[in-house]
């Protein structure tokens, strides 16, 4: 199989074919969700979507840390491929495969024994608690799988290969919405199995898509897979696990700040009342799907970026940065204005027509949801000096920006403004983010950064 390269070629061609594929995934897995969300919420009662979301809160923390190490994975790998050294990018690969596996196993043995002590300490309503605890353990017992599915994910898409991910992300979707219904219900010798079989079809989905992709990527002979003679790379190299994990936390520590912030948000806005608090979490869904494409732009930007750095090709990556913000910034445009044009009929999917909730609903998409353009181009500035292992910077960023000046702000001017103050600071703690990711790209460090304690030096140009 031809080993896959981002360091030649059309930027703008290359960026689009390479994010698509990670859009579309992206929206596979949102689509999963509220499939799943629907059979538990409508076939198994309000308990058991309330024991999956309470469960849900704890996988989100787990696969944080997870995809942070895992995006230092794939920016090295990157940083290989584009430095043609193919032998270091494989040792990359068996190092982090073996610690992945490690931290897999142990979490879900963890997880088995602490599952029920800390969704009671997350007050876990009493009614769902049992549901809760049953859903959480066989989520647990999938861990090393879901672990290792969503390295080998992040590895191909560092080795400049998104398409693979998003066709056995495809399989894996498909096989989660079949089964849902059989393992919930059961049919002919398949037992019910009720809430616990939402999370066994996750599991067994991911097992069929992971097999399926394991088998399709050796016998294609992809470069990136180990064999035989390869398997002594699996051993541990310490050194590159300590590389994986001072880049990785930071990288998983600006997801932790995400949902900080929105726990934060959520019980302010819960202060205005049941209408209020439907409103946004109708507009959180909308969001959801307009900042895919700056998602995905980042991350294609991230990997595209990392190959060119191993390359020393810096006027490669200086275009891809100019590519990616007028990407990001032509799409999330585009889906800001589709949302204002379909106004209320977009919030009718979740809120009744001349409800208050409605009303709210309206006023916040007007106000905050054009922050979105600003966000995609803080996400693909940082996607690229993520690329070189600069990886404060964004942390310390997105910290404030969230933290320091949205939380605050709109707790400070909530008084005196009311329910329009935490609508208004999504776009200015927006915009602040941008503007010190401007000033990062334009006058930082960023270049002289590095993953490992030498920088690659692509046998090509050094």
């Amino acid at each position: 199989m031809q080993r896959p390269s981002l360091t030649e070629g059309s930027i703008s061609r290359g960026l689009f074919k390479f994010a698509l594929p990670i859009l579309f995934a992206n929206m596979l897995q949102s689509l999963n969700g509220s499939v799943n969300s629907i059979w538990v919420g409508r076939y198994l009662g309000e308990a058991a979507l309330s024991a999956t979301s309470t469960a849900n809160v704890i996988m989100f923390l787990l696969i944080a840390t997870a995809f942070g190490v895992a995006m230092a994975a794939s920016i090295i790998v990157g940083q290989s491929i584009g430095a043609n050294d193919l032998a270091h990018a494989k040792k990359i690969v068996g190092t982090s495969a073996s610690f992945f596996a490690g931290i897999s196993v142990l979490v879900a043995i963890t997880g088995q024994l602490i599952c029920q002590p800390l969704l009671i300490a997350m007050k876990a309503p009493a009614d769902s608690l049992p549901l809760a605890v049953t859903y959480m353990r066989v989520i647990f017992l999938a861990t090393p799988l879901l672990y290792m599915y969503a390295f080998v994910m992040a590895v191909l898409r560092g080795a400049g290969d998104s398409k693979t991910p998003f066709y056995f992300m495809l399989v894996s979707v498909v096989f989660d919405i079949a089964l849902n219904p059989v393992f919930i219900f059961g049919v002919g010798p398949i037992p019910r199995f009720g809430i616990a079989g939402s999370a066994l079809a996750t599991f067994v989905s991911q097992l069929v898509s992971f097999t399926a992709m394991m088998i399709y990527l050796y016998r294609r002979r992809h470069p990136m897979v180990l064999h035989r003679d390869e398997w002594a790379l699996l051993r541990v190299d310490w050194s590159v696990v300590g590389t994986l994990i001072r880049k990785g936390i930071p990288m998983s520590a600006q997801m932790l700040v995400l949902s900080l912030s929105g726990i934060l948000m959520i019980s302010i806005v819960n202060r205005f009342g049941v209408d209020t608090s439907a409103a946004y979490g109708a507009t959180i869904q909308l969001w959801n799907y307009i900042q895919m494409p700056a998602i995905a732009v980042g991350m294609a930007v991230s990997s595209m970026a990392a190959q060119n750095v191993g390359a020393r090709k810096w006027d490669r990556v200086a275009a891809i940065a100019r590519v990616g913000v007028v990407y990001a910034t032509l799409l999330t445009g585009a889906a800001t204005a589709l949302l204002e044009i379909l106004n209320t009929r977009a919030y009718s999917l979740y809120l009744q027509e001349g409800s208050a909730a409605m009303a709210a609903a309206v006023q916040i998409n007007w106000i905050a949801s054009p922050s979105f353009i600003f966000f995609g181009i803080t996400l693909v500035l940082f996607g690229v000096v993520r690329a070189t292992g600069a990886v404060l910077a964004p942390l310390i960023a997105l910290t404030l920006s969230l933290l320091v000046v949205r939380v605050p702000l709109a707790e400070l001017l909530v008084d005196q403004v009311g329910a329009a103050a935490l609508w208004w600071s999504f776009p200015l703690s927006s915009v602040f983010a941008s503007l010190l990711a401007v000033l990062y790209y334009k006058f930082g460090g960023w270049r002289s950064a590095h993953m490992e304690s030498a920088p690659i030096l692509s046998s090509s140009n050094s």
